[in-house]
């Protein structure tokens, strides 16, 4: 069965495993972006090595989720790809890149105020958490998921407004800004067990639907056996379990490091209230 009015954003091409397919805006964006860290590496506070790694990972993550197999696969063939994509844009980039920012470097761009405002603001747990699943919510309502699988305009700002929230949503975990500030310990295991939920009701809502929601790909060339229907319902269970899995992850890390906080805490209490020895 075909469905015009649900096209897939490209022209169907054979997928060649042997090829890499670029795209130009991408490397053009992430050039900029580079480009930006190193010079304000040079003039201002200078990244530490792992710093670095984690910063260009991140750029790296952009580049291979845009670009090559998983794009090709994306556009062309497989929602399940699509979702794919997804997680690496939400989950996997926003924390990289924060961990490879110096706080420093982002100070200069908090100085107008009304910027300030904004990012106090949105930076704030609850805003940071609503942005970015409405966000998410809303982009998998079917009649938006199909408009941006029809059209390259719509296909890029729904990626954008991924990436952007994204990063909002990370920041009270990850934030580098002393005056934007991450959430202690106990709030950071309550935001990302809460964090899980909303992802895992839309996960639910588009694999257990009965109907096919987004009708583009059944006009694809079927790849490995998977029918559109089995393509969805996959695409749901990797957004449900990786996407949920891996909140809780990062809570069990949180964890982890609160717990080493207070020994640490403790242990410099007992060193305080240790008796000097009498000569």
């Amino acid at each position: 069965m075909s469905y015009p009015s649900f096209a897939l954003l490209h022209p169907i091409a054979d997928l060649r495993w042997n090829g890499f397919s670029v795209h130009t805006s991408t490397v053009i964006g992430l050039a900029v972006i580079g480009g930006w860290y190193l010079w304000a590496a040079a003039r201002g506070p200078k990244p530490t090595p792992f710093q670095r790694v984690c910063f260009f990972s991140a750029l790296l993550v952009i580049f291979l989720s845009l670009n090559g197999p998983v794009h090709d696969l994306s556009d062309y063939y497989l929602f399940s790809a699509h979702m794919v994509q997804h997680l690496l844009l939400t989950l996997i980039m926003p924390p990289l890149l924060l961990l490879g920012t110096p706080g420093g470097m982002l100070e200069p761009l908090l100085r107008p105020r009304p910027i300030a405002a904004v990012a106090r603001l949105l930076t704030r747990p609850i805003p940071a958490f609503v942005v970015f699943n409405v966000t998410v919510a809303a982009w998998h309502v079917p009649a938006l998921y199909n408009s941006a699988v029809a059209h390259h305009e719509v296909h890029i700002v729904q990626h954008l407004m991924f990436m952007v929230t994204a990063v909002i949503m990370w920041w009270p975990l990850l934030s580098p800004i002393p005056r934007l500030p991450r959430l202690p310990y106990p709030g950071q295991m309550l935001y990302c067990f809460l964090s899980a939920v909303p992802m895992t009701i839309v996960a639910v809502y588009i694999a257990m639907a009965d109907n096919l929601l987004y009708p583009g790909y059944a006009s694809a060339p079927r790849l490995w056996g998977i029918s559109p229907m089995l393509d969805q319902q996959l695409g749901g269970l990797i957004m449900w379990v990786p996407g949920g899995l891996f909140f809780y992850g990062v809570m069990t890390v949180v964890f982890f490091k609160w717990s080493a906080r207070q020994r640490d805490d403790e242990a410099g209490a007992q060193v305080d209230w240790q008796p000097v020895a009498q000569s």
